[in-house]
């Protein structure tokens, strides 16, 4: 580190020491905007073929598997990487991890636009999963390569936050936009570009990350994490999509045993590829915990207002992508707010905070039926976006600042692979809760002469209801669609209902599993010579510009 020198200071006098970590200046605030393209890209692809699968499946004609494949396998593979990708890129380096990833996502968006198959796309759409899991990991963890200082790297990870939420609610808008305009492959090579750009600026700008140099990488443990990661999500999707079924149901229990066998042996390989005491540890596994959490309400729930708006107010899908997007336009300030907040407060109270406010949100909703006015919907939106920002920008941060910086990666990978599962677990439980609401509310306002086969589809979804309904005389279509918006709307306040109740177990866990967490600026009371902060006032910096 650069120590500035007075000018008038008599010649070999002592100088006066800076002890604290050097700031960041303007290359390394470049370098996080070189970071945010891939992060944008990657949480963009989760999303963007909301719009586009009709239009594949014209031209590709896939079968009723392959359109489901092509859908899932890029969040499959993502998920059941992540470990793996995190644990590599703190050994070989996460900046050159991370530009393979971007050649390799690049390459596969242009395979997956100029697919002339379903087997080719789903093909492309997995590499795309692969490159995805090095980039999302590598972003965060050169965050913490990047910046030193407490306080910088709080509001550099709000950045991080904001940007990863704001590519997962403008996937479908530039999905719809892109296919008003160009073919269907224009939303995969969308991605190339920007890739081109990391590529080219990334070696100039991003400095490469200290590495973990003990050791081999273990191979076995990274087919477990892969082996217990993708039946677990993949189970948990299937029993959200169809109801309970024995293949899901066996999926999730293999995903289990091999998860246990992987935790077995990352405690007894002296190369594993995390360290289990860091999760162990309060304030790492509690944030952990409260990510979770927070994943399995927000996305569980997030289906519900997609459809509400489509399906129940009759919005087109453009229009309904547009709408859903104000709420993260709204709370776009809220994360740099919620880290300067955790700078001067502790950080179980922000949590807190954001999971009441979360909690605040979805309870509005358990009022919601087929005449609320929109207002009130994107209003009950936007409290629980706000809520969930202030909540994962403070989980961010605690998880950045809890591991040892060389096995920054390793923490992200752990931390997105909580946020995949939570939403996996949310779609399923919280989807549950609806379906069985909205078909128990439709036993008692059906039709009574309504055909059996009708009455089956209308209760398997309201989609279903629609497509009878508009089959039918008009009066009876009518009272069928206006019974199965209904009981779609006390299905959504039911999740709701769920939702809060999730949101408030996390407001007591946040004020005891982490109750006593420093500010965000603040050192450890406990550290120590040696410790994290100190081992990070070691490691090479890049120069300020």
């Amino acid at each position: 580190m650069t120590v500035p020198v007075d000018a008038t200071s008599t010649p070999g006098a002592p100088r006066a020491v800076s002890t604290g970590p050097a700031r960041a200046g303007r290359r390394e605030w470049l370098a996080l905007t070189v970071l945010l393209l891939p992060l944008l890209l990657v949480s963009m692809d989760v999303s963007v073929l909301y719009f586009a699968v009709p239009f594949i499946s014209r031209d590709l004609a896939p079968s009723a598997t392959q359109q489901l494949w092509i859908f899932d396998v890029y969040g499959f593979v993502l998920a059941g990487l992540l470990i793996t990708m995190g644990a590599l890129g703190d050994r070989i380096g996460r900046r050159r991890l991370l530009l393979t990833g971007a050649l390799a996502f690049g390459g596969a968006s242009v395979l997956a636009a100029y697919s002339t198959s379903a087997a080719t796309l789903i093909g492309a759409r997995a590499v795309l999963g692969i490159a995805g899991a090095t980039l999302m990991p590598s972003t965060l963890g050169l965050i913490r390569t990047l910046f030193h200082d407490a306080r910088q790297r709080s509001r550099a990870i709000a950045v991080w936050t904001a940007v990863t939420s704001a590519g997962i609610a403008l996937g479908p808008v530039l999905s719809g936009l892109l296919l008003e305009h160009f073919w269907w492959g224009s939303v995969f090579l969308v991605n190339t570009p920007a890739m081109l750009l990391l590529l080219v600026l990334g070696p100039v700008l991003v400095p490469e990350s200290p590495r973990v140099r003990e050791g081999r990488f273990d191979l076995p443990s990274a087919a477990l994490s892969l082996a217990a990661v993708l039946p677990l999500v993949y189970g948990v999707k299937e029993l959200a999509r169809g109801g309970l079924a024995l293949p899901p149901a066996l999926c999730v229990l293999a995903g289990l045993l091999v998860g246990a066998v992987f935790v077995r042996r990352q405690q007894t390989h002296p190369d594993a590829l995390i360290d289990l005491a860091l999760l162990r540890g309060r304030a790492f596994g509690g944030s952990i915990a409260m990510n979770l959490l927070a994943m399995f309400a927000v996305v569980g729930f997030a289906i519900f207002v997609t459809q509400y708006l489509q399906s129940v107010l009759g919005m087109r899908p453009l229009t309904a992508a547009l709408w859903s997007v104000l709420p993260s336009v709204v709370v776009g300030a809220v994360a740099p707010a919620a880290a300067a907040l955790g700078l001067r407060v502790g950080r179980d109270k922000v949590m807190a905070g954001g999971f009441l406010i979360g909690a605040a949100g979805f309870a509005s909703f358990a009022v919601v039926g087929p005449h609320t006015p929109l207002w009130r919907v994107l209003a009950g939106a936007v409290l629980y976006a706000a809520g969930m920002v202030t909540l994962m920008t403070q989980v961010s941060e605690v998880v950045m600042a809890a591991a040892p910086p060389e096995r920054a990666s390793t923490a992200s990978a752990l931390l997105e692979s909580g946020t995949e599962l939570g939403g996996a677990l949310g779609m399923a439980i919280l989807g549950s809760i609806g379906t069985a609401v909205y078909r128990v509310d439709l036993a008692g306002r059906l039709l009574a002469d309504l055909a059996a086969d009708a009455v089956h589809s209308v209760r398997e979804t309201l989609g279903s209801a629609q497509v009878v309904a508009s089959r039918l005389p008009s009066a009876a279509g009518h009272a069928v669609l206006d019974a199965a918006r209904q009981a779609f709307a006390d299905g959504l306040q039911a999740a709701a209902l769920g939702a809060t109740a999730v949101m408030l177990l996390g407001v007591v866990l946040a004020l005891t599993v982490l109750r006593g967490l420093p500010a965000a600026g603040a050192a450890p009371a406990s550290a120590a010579p040696g410790g994290p902060e100190r081992q990070d006032a070691s490691v090479p910096r890049p120069s300020a510009a």
